[in-house]
């Protein structure tokens, strides 16, 4: 991948107080871009914050409601003095068999994973158009490979797909970008809270899958994060979804694939 340098970058990130939007942060502020992360928890928010330094600002708020949409956008600008990019990252995970699902837990995720970021991002079109500016969504190896138990979460990230195209259709004329990164199996607190998993089952469970992976191993938040800051900078390319996925969603078995030691 070549990039374009981030100097100078405004960049609104969701989800930032932990997992793949935390490491997208920190990756892009590196690289000196100035970046706004936002989530529900304000002592999670404040350490990244703490961890990445003055380049990075955080804003206490939930993607579901519509005040706080709103100051995450202000703040975001106030920080960076306009907005070049969205990452929308915030999201949770349902599992479940389908018998036992909850409809108001399963409408919930949907507010969360999809309405809540596409109402964000009509509410940065105008900022965004400014400089044309990018979006960037995180989908999931779960629409190119199917697992049990993980249905409302599959669904909304199908969603997340159809959104990209139809908004990279929708924006292009403004010249706003809008992609999509499909991350595979990285081990990040959400998935850790979903299966009610303790750090170490977290990681047993994760190296487990490495034999799935064509590349014989999980990934890292470093790797999903480079794949955003392309995203961010890759200025004939829209409506693309990228998977980052180390040869997950090619389906491989234990016994087809030949994993590395």
């Amino acid at each position: 991948m070549s990039l374009r340098s981030l100097d100078g970058y405004s960049v609104l990130v969701t989800g930032g107080g932990s997992g793949l939007g935390a490491g997208a942060a920190r990756y892009l502020a590196a690289r000196g871009a100035r970046v706004t992360i936002c989530g529900r928890r304000e002592q999670a928010l404040r350490a990244v914050v703490a961890s990445i330094g003055a380049n990075c600002a955080g804003v206490v708020g939930d993607v579901t409601v519509a005040g706080d949409r709103q100051r995450m956008l202000e703040t975001a600008i106030a920080h960076g003095g306009r907005l070049d990019g969205l990452v929308n990252n915030a999201g949770n995970m349902l599992r479940g068999e389908l018998a036992s699902l909850n409809e108001r837990s399963v409408l919930e995720l949907f507010h969360t994973n999809v309405v809540g970021a596409m109402m964000l991002t009509g509410l940065c079109v105008p900022a965004l158009a400014e400089r044309r500016g990018a979006v960037v969504f995180l989908g999931s190896i779960h629409n190119r490979r199917a697992f049990p138990c993980v249905s409302p979460y599959a669904a909304t990230k199908g969603a997340i797909e159809s959104l990209t195209r139809s908004l990279a259709a929708e924006l292009g004329a403004q010249g706003i970008r809008v992609n999509c990164v499909a991350p595979g199996a990285v081990l990040t607190e959400i998935n850790q809270r979903a299966g009610l998993m303790t750090d170490e089952q977290a990681r047993e469970r994760l190296d487990r899958m490495r034999v799935l992976h064509a590349l014989g191993r999980t990934g890292t938040e470093e790797e999903i994060a480079e794949a955003i800051a392309y995203l961010l900078t890759a200025e004939w390319t829209t409506g693309a979804i990228l998977d980052v996925d180390g040869g997950l969603g090619l389906g491989l078995t234990e016994e087809l694939g030949t994993p590395s030691a």
